[in-house]
This record gives C-alpha cells, structure tokens and sequence, in this order.
C-alpha cells in the first residue's frame, strides 16, 4: 500500500535543510516541502519520534512522525492538552498576529481548542447533532449537487475538477446541513473559499463571521430539520457565540478536507490501473480508493495540535510544556516501523480521522458525501482521464494540507438531467428552495442560490 513513497530514495529530497540532520528547525511551509512531503519526512525521522520543524517563518513546533508516538500523544489528554492559551511562544509575543500559523493554532471557543468538561460539553452538542443525518437525505442531497455541477461544465468536455467540482461540492452540502437560506449561504461559500484559496483573508474571514452571526440569528426564529437547528436545541444549550464558533470550526474542518479527499480520490481512481478499471465495471471500490488516500495521502496532513501539560520524553524525544506539538497523520500512516503490520491491521486504523477524545466527529456524513461525490461523478462522465500526467501536478504549499492545486481532466461532452426528472425521483425540492428567489446561477449571483434557482426550474 506504499507505491505512492517507495519510488522515492532514502535521501532528503533537493534544497531540504533537513539534509544535515541536527539543524532544527526544519521549515515545512515551502513549495519543497508541498512537492514532496515523504522526502521530508523520511530526514525528521532520524530526530526520534519528535522533530523540530517551522509550521511558518519564525514558529516552531514538534512534528511527530512515529506512529505509536502519534497515538500516545492523540489519548493522552492526561499529558497534552488541546488548549492553545497554553502556547508559549505566543504568549510571550514571538508570533505575530499575521503569522500564518495564528488562524489555525490560536485559542477559538469550540470544541476542537477546549479540554476536559467544557470539551465534552461542546463536542456532545456536536456529535448528537450531526448523528442526527439522514444519510439517504444526504445521498440524494450530493447527487443532486453533483448533477448540477456536472451541468456547469460538461458540456465542454474538460473541467478542473478540484476547483469546479471537488471543492464547490464540499461547500454546497455544508450549505445544506446547515440549512442556510440563498443570500446567507452565498457569502458562507464565498468567506470560506477565499479563507482556503487564500484570497483576502481579512475580508474573507469577515464575510465567514457575518454569514454565521447571521445563520444563527436566522435560525433562532426559523428552526427547521438541519444541523444548526439541532444543536441549537441540544441540552448543552449553546450560547449565540459559542453557536458561531462550533459552526465556523464545522464549515472549515468539514469542507477543505473533504474537498481534498474528493481530489485525491479522483486523483488515485484516474492515475491507478487497479482502481480506473473500476470506472468500466472491474477493479477496487471507490471506498478502497478512499481509504488508501486515507493512509497515503491524507487530506489533513498534519494537525492535531497539542501542548504538554508538563515536560514530557516521548520516546526520547524531549517535549516542553507549552510547546506545541502537530501530529503529521501523513508520516504517522506511513512510519516504516507500521508497514509490516498494515496488512494484518484493519484498512482503516490509520490516523487520517485522527484518534482519541478528539478525532474527527464528522468522519461518517464526510466518507459518505466523499464516496457518493465520486461515483456520481464516474456514472455522469465514464469516460473521464486527466488532461496531465499526474506527476506534473502541483501540491499547494502549507503544512496542514495534503492538496492538490488543480485536477484538470477531459471527457466527452455531456447534457445533464433537468432538475425536475431528478425532483420526481427523489422526491421533491430541498426545504429551503422556496423562501429566497434572489440570485443567478452560478459564482455572479452565487453558488448557493444558483443551486437552489436550478433546483426549482
């Protein structure tokens, strides 16, 4: 299950600093690190279990790449906490505020930055709310969305299918368990993909702010049968600012990597001869495909930021307290010391979904729109193949992500289906269809009403 790394040489890759081992820290958020991360990590298991590296100019953290030291760390809550107020180095200010490492490891009040009591408390909320999923609804919800996209390009018989079909998918089914209405759903998509695609993030972190302040204010006088609404009335009894930020951390754990599982699944299904002749009937499931991504190529790479309560040796590592230390779910799936044992283990023990009290709570709803994402896709465009060799595509830079930049991929040119064959099939418009007509199909009046507009033509 390693042919994604075993082509690669015991060496560092080019320009790695980590070619002289003892140098610390290493940096792991430039285009060498993106281009060939295994290379990297490979070098920062000669540290122990625990390597020094920069999350971005100027911020240090451990990276644990051993795997038994991963899961040791992810339930251990005894020893490492997930409370960022812990973070040493920017509490005594040498981070800056525009560190790119302060939006995804400074303190938020939710669930994923609290331990303990209040941890329990918000992520109970959480849980009982997205196991609350019709996960028929939902099947039918993420083919209708993959219809509609289809429609937007197929025709052309070429599309980007990250930027125009994996990442646009994510953001649209979120909309939908959310239940936000056209106008409050379009500027969610639009603060969310420019937060991701870095574009303007001031401005795009305010339009995610304004557009959850006002889901929530909407959503206390129109409940209806969605996620938002749930935890809303859950006994934990979230107040208006802690909803704000248990659905910001939602959206945004939940649509990027979702998206970048989508594209590395597509990416596998299309480059790999054991799952492409899948598409014509033979081969290895999608779900195969997925859970391979999973162990070789995680969407979240590395995250799962925790700091020790004191100092701890991990391994031999030495770990201060305060320090933050990131998982890399991405080295810890393929640690050499597990590659014998992975295949009496089950398939899905990698750390991808990370572990503990911690691990993702939307691993179940995330798989099914994922695998439903896909096969939709592969049943609309059978013929579907990448336009480049899939070794000349490009990684985005950053440490936390495992994402593709663009997925280009041709076909022949399809017509979809019209909304209302699909309606009569499955039943009937989605529930908020009905209450906002405003705006044009498509990013000029905004996806979200685009989406709901053609669903009610």
């Amino acid at each position: 299950m390693d042919r994604h790394t075993d082509h690669h040489s015991a060496s560092p890759p080019p320009g790695c600093p980590a070619h002289q081992v003892g140098m610390a820290p290493v940096p792991l958020w430039g285009p060498d690190f993106a281009a060939d991360p295994q290379g990297f990590y490979r070098v920062l298991r000669q540290y122990g279990p625990a390597a020094p590296v920069e999350v971005a100019p100027g911020v240090p953290a451990n990276l644990v790449t051993d795997y038994a030291a991963a899961l040791r760390v992810l339930q251990s809550p005894k020893e490492f906490g997930k409370d960022s107020r812990r973070w040493r180095d920017f509490n005594e200010g040498r981070v800056p505020m525009d560190s790119a490492a302060v939006p995804m490891m400074a303190y938020r009040p939710n669930s994923l930055f609290s331990d303990g009591a209040e941890h329990l408390r918000l992520r109970q909320a959480i849980t009982d709310s997205l196991g609350r999923i019709d996960s028929h609804l939902l099947t039918r919800h993420v083919e209708r969305v993959s219809t509609y996209l289809v429609g937007q390009f197929g025709d052309r018989g070429s599309a980007d299918l990250l930027n125009e079909y994996s990442k646009l998918m994510s953001l649209l089914v979120f909309n939908e368990l959310f239940g936000c209405p056209p106008e409050i759903g379009d500027q969610l998509i639009s603060g969310m993909s420019g937060i991701f695609d870095g574009v303007d993030p001031e401005k795009s972190n305010r339009e995610i702010l304004e557009s959850v302040m006002a889901l929530v204010s909407y959503k206390r006088t129109h409940p209806g049968q969605d996620v938002t609404s749930w935890m809303m009335a859950h006994p934990a009894q979230l107040s208006d600012e802690e909803m704000m930020h248990q659905l910001v951390l939602l959206g945004g754990a939940g649509s990027e990597p979702t998206r970048n599982l989508i594209a590395n699944g597509l990416l596998l299904i299309l480059s790999d001869e054991r799952y492409f002749g899948g598409v014509h009937g033979a081969g290895l499931l999608v779900e195969d495909a997925l859970d391979e991504v999973m162990w070789n190529s995680p969407p979240l790479a590395n995250y799962g930021v925790h700091y020790p309560l004191h100092d701890v040796d991990l391994g031999g590592s030495h770990l201060r307290a305060g320090d933050p230390v990131v998982i890399s779910f991405a080295a810890a799936n393929t640690d050499p010391a597990l590659s014998s044992a992975r295949q009496q283990v089950s398939k899905r023990a990698h750390l991808g979904w990370s572990a503990g009290p911690h691990a993702c709570p939307a691993k179940d709803p995330a798989q099914l729109i994922a695998v439903t994402a896909i096969e939709k896709l592969l049943n609309q465009l059978p013929d579907v193949e990448l336009s480049v060799a899939p070794e000349s595509l490009t990684w985005r830079p950053g440490i936390y992500h495992r994402a593709l930049a663009t997925l280009p991929a041709h076909f022949t040119p399809v017509v979809t289906e019209r909304p209302f064959a699909a309606a009569q099939a499955s039943g009937g418009a989605p529930e908020h269809s009905g209450r906002h007509a405003a705006g044009r199909r498509g990013p000029k009046g905004g996806w979200w009403s685009g989406f709901l507009n053609w669903w009610r033509e």
